[in-house]
């Protein structure tokens, strides 16, 4: 099925294994698709990948908290195209950039921060500009956001990822009120963990060192959460990008959708 027929999608931090997810989908369900990244070998890899297989894909070099960089390669995009579909931006901090699990009384002022002004703040700068492109194309596009369960979790020395987790859904809520009047819709995704991502393995395997148990044990923590018995997939997360994207997706609009098979301690 190819819900996003002659669709234009740009996903931002492609480089990623959930935004590469996102955008082999967008192109299975026929849209074009734009894949940036600062790491431009990457992108071109995932553009060669999914042209491959029959989709149309285009890389480019785009810094995500770089408002100047997004606002020209997205009216290239315009140019280029005349419309502004769907954007979807996949960025996420890596746990050095956490400074690991500090104690909150310990973290500094600029690692409570950290995550707060990559994550949130690429999710605002991303945003607001497509938004500002879908008016100009009377698009009626769909940006998409992407955080995590912590908001909504209660995990200690996890401050800035948590209040940055949280500060994207409120943003979500927000734009999606201010552009709904232009046929906008703001959509954010919240995956639960995903194994299979070098992110989750890697977090674990840190968090397992620092509480001085195996990493076995800590996943085994974390699945016997699950309603389902079950985790989610990038592919699984890909699609419902998708499906959240598509015409037959409008009924979700500020929505945060939880994409994790259900778990027992998320709200």
């Amino acid at each position: 099925m190819e819900n996003l027929k002659d669709k234009v999608a740009v996903v931002f931090a492609a480089s990623g294994e959930i935004a590469g997810a996102v955008a082999r989908s967008f192109s299975r369900h026929g849209a074009k698709v734009y894949v940036t990244a600062r790491n431009l070998d990457a992108v071109k890899a995932l553009a060669k990948e999914i042209k491959a297989s029959g989709g149309s894909a285009e890389a480019a070099k785009v810094d995500a908290l770089n408002e100047t960089e997004i606002d020209n390669f997205l009216k290239k995009v315009v140019s280029d195209n005349g419309k502004l579909d769907v954007v979807f931006n996949g960025i996420g901090v890596g746990y050095s950039e956490m400074g690991g699990r500090p104690l909150t009384t310990v973290a500094t002022f600029e690692q409570f921060m950290a995550p707060m002004e990559k994550i949130c703040g690429s999710q605002f700068l991303t945003s607001r500009v497509a938004a500002k492109y879908m008016m100009q194309t009377r698009s009626e596009g769909t940006i998409l956001l992407l955080t995590a369960a912590l908001s909504r979790t209660k995990l200690p020395n996890l401050a800035g990822i948590t209040a940055a987790s949280a500060a994207v859904e409120g943003l979500t809520r927000v734009m999606a009120a201010e552009w709904g009047g232009d046929g906008i819709k703001v959509i954010c995704i919240c995956p639960g963990a995903i194994m299979e991502t070098k992110r989750i393995s890697g977090w674990i395997d840190a968090s397992a060192k620092n509480l001085g148990i195996p990493s076995e044990q800590l996943v085994a923590q974390y699945k016997a959460l699950d309603i389902l018995k079950t985790s989610p997939t990038l592919k699984q997360v890909g699609e419902t990008a998708a499906f959240l994207a598509s015409e037959i997706g409008a009924a979700f609009n500020s929505h945060i959708v939880d994409v994790d098979c259900g778990k027992l301690n998320i709200l």
